[in-house]
């Protein structure tokens, strides 16, 4: 009888998928990158304990492309400084995907808050410096824009260790509270730079219902860049989380389906005119 591809895999099978599951190939993306401090106490509003805010209130935007495998994937994360204990990382709140399968595999397996998106990455020739824009959009809001012009190199840095901080959980089905304990991750990447050069501009947050990260603006720009990058990804369940405490940030991971708390406010009168 023919294999019935849902049917059972082979134990040699299920044994490489959960080997690879973890693992990122080498992959080099060209992506967008900007800091700025914002309110400290827009920041601490947030961030789920046991995260607390860092020792300044910063913001990060990163929005990349890629050719994974001859098809375009782009990539966001808007994330916010956080502290976990003595470890400082990041916290990211929204990470638009373009593809159903770098959405799943990051959030179902380290508890990405991964939504699908619309990423664009551009960049043009200009004489007086190219230009760069790149923006982070859902539903027909372009909620991130960073945009500018390249005004030159950069030295690269040496391969360096970043910090994210996730929570992955499981809403119950009964629509109260979670099904299993919520778990807070650590996902440690080494980070590898081939290319890096500064970008003079600036970074524009839009009103989004769904996506509210104007709630967090720009009070100083710290930096904006343009560059290649690798990176590898591993991860680690280091504590579990309080269920209750966790359970008032859960809208951060998904839209309100029924759209009662964020759907698009009405036309004003003068729209209908």
């Amino acid at each position: 009888m023919a294999r019935v591809r849902y049917g059972p895999r082979t134990e040699a099978d299920t044994a490489a998928a959960g080997a690879g599951r973890g693992a990122l190939p080498d992959i080099w993306s060209t992506g967008v990158a900007a800091v700025w401090e914002s309110d400290p106490d827009a920041v601490a509003q947030v961030l789920p304990p046991p995260l607390k805010p860092a020792g300044r209130p910063l913001v990060r935007v990163n929005i990349s492309r890629v050719d994974l495998f001859g098809s375009p994937l782009g990539a966001g994360s808007f994330a916010v400084g956080a502290q976990h204990g003595p470890h400082a990382g990041w916290y990211p709140l929204v990470m638009p995907m373009t593809t159903e399968r770098a959405l799943t595999g990051g959030r179902e397996v380290f508890g990405e808050p991964k939504k699908l998106g619309e990423v664009a990455v551009e960049r043009t020739a200009d004489p007086a410096g190219d230009r760069i824009t790149a923006r982070l959009a859902r539903h027909g809001i372009a909620f991130v824009e960073v945009r500018g012009r390249v005004s030159g190199a950069l030295p690269l840095p040496e391969p360096a260790e970043k910090l994210d901080f996730y929570f992955k959980f499981l809403p119950g089905v009964d629509g109260r509270g979670f099904d299993l304990e919520p778990v807070l991750v650590h996902c440690l990447r080494t980070e590898r730079v081939r290319r890096l050069e500064s970008v003079e501009g600036e970074v524009l947050l839009r009103e989004s219902p769904f996506d509210p990260v104007a709630d967090l603006p720009v009070r100083r720009l710290l930096e904006i860049t343009v560059g290649e990058k690798s990176s590898d990804q591993r991860g680690r369940v280091v504590e579990r989380v309080d269920a209750q405490a966790l359970l008032p940030y859960v809208h951060q991971r998904y839209d309100d389906v029924q759209q009662l708390l964020d759907a698009p406010a009405p036309p004003s009168s003068a729209e209908e005119e």
